[in-house]
């Protein structure tokens, strides 16, 4: 029987081309996120990117989803997919993208750059005072997982000293200097001079950053966020850096999002906050990257091989 390959992802005719060769034999229809329809999303056994998730509706046809993003929030909720059917997302395409956004973060934030733009509005010629330097830095990288570990490796070339947290132990790594898991960051939040979080949306991340995590840092630290807006009390953050505890914060995410005008995260001028954009397909090597990775995927679904980025419903993370 012909299986239908639903692809809602904005592809070029050379992605087309490449993923047809993957998919011989299948059927393809092509739509956006936009435009896609219910009837469309019924009649697919295999999905190729983000469909609307309420559109999905426990699809007992849809056999294999293949998102074009890492996190899978929207997918993992009750009700959203049919049991059966087999998840994966795009771990490995924005790796380069998002750590290297948090770099430029990073040393924008240390060198005060965030406050010397904020002045060229005004036309203001301020001197901010002392910064401090990356190089032998203590920097605490929460969420080792494929963006985190991009990171560290970017850190660690500039002469930090990097700690990596993850939820399951791993082997020793040249890009960090020490390993601890999930439950042990309590004890470590302290000795870091920068924290940077890649946690996924979960219900056991949901306010991981609260006022109690926030206080438990080092005075003067900083912070950024790269993985999810709901890992972090955004009232906490705000009270954190207002009351000097913290020197700056970075966000690239949120909790909503767009974040309403009326949020006085907006005014807070020691926090860095761009919508998230880090990700996505701004860089256009990321998705190149994930057409690759929904190719190899489908031909393997086809021939009965090993799948990529499988995702368990559990946890959000891939298996």
């Amino acid at each position: 029987m012909e299986n239908t390959v639903l692809c809602v992802m904005p592809a070029e005719a050379r992605h087309k081309e490449k993923l047809e060769a993957a998919g011989a034999g299948c059927r393809f229809i092509y739509a956006s996120y936009k435009t896609v329809t219910r009837e469309q999303i019924a009649q697919a056994d295999v999905i190729l990117g983000n469909a609307p998730a309420d559109m999905i509706c426990a699809s007992p046809r849809l056999k294999l989803l293949q998102l074009n993003s890492a996190g899978t929030d929207d997918y993992i909720r009750p009700g959203v997919l049919n049991p059966e059917t087999i998840l994966l997302n795009a771990t490995g395409a924005y790796s380069k993208a998002v750590a290297e956004h948090a770099l430029a973060m990073t040393l924008a934030l240390i060198k005060k750059l965030h406050l010397y733009r904020d002045d060229r509005k005004a036309g203001t010629w301020s001197d901010y005072g002392t910064v401090t330097s990356i190089a032998d830095a203590v920097v605490l990288v929460v969420g080792l997982g494929d963006i985190g570990a991009h990171y560290a490796r970017l850190a660690k070339a500039l002469g930090a000293y990097t700690i990596g947290i993850s939820r399951r132990p791993k082997e020793a790594l040249p890009y960090a200097d020490e390993l601890y898991l999930t439950e042990q960051t309590d004890e470590i939040l302290s000795r870091a001079d920068v924290v940077v979080s890649f946690l996924p949306g979960n219900g056991q991340t949901r306010h991981f950053y609260d006022t109690a995590r926030f206080a438990r840092m080092k005075e003067g630290a900083y912070f950024l966020n790269l993985g999810r807006g709901s890992a972090v009390d955004q009232e906490a953050l705000l009270q954190a850096l207002a009351g000097g505890h913290l020197a700056g914060a970075g966000i690239d995410v949120t909790d909503p999002e767009p974040l309403p005008a009326e949020s006085p995260l907006w005014q807070e001028e020691k926090l860095l906050i761009t919508p998230h954009v880090a990700g996505s397909f701004h860089l256009p090597e990321t998705f190149e990257r994930i057409v690759d990775i929904a190719a190899e995927n489908l031909r393997a679904w086809l021939e009965g091989g090993s799948l990529r980025n499988v995702v368990d419903f559990t946890t959000g993370y891939k298996r």
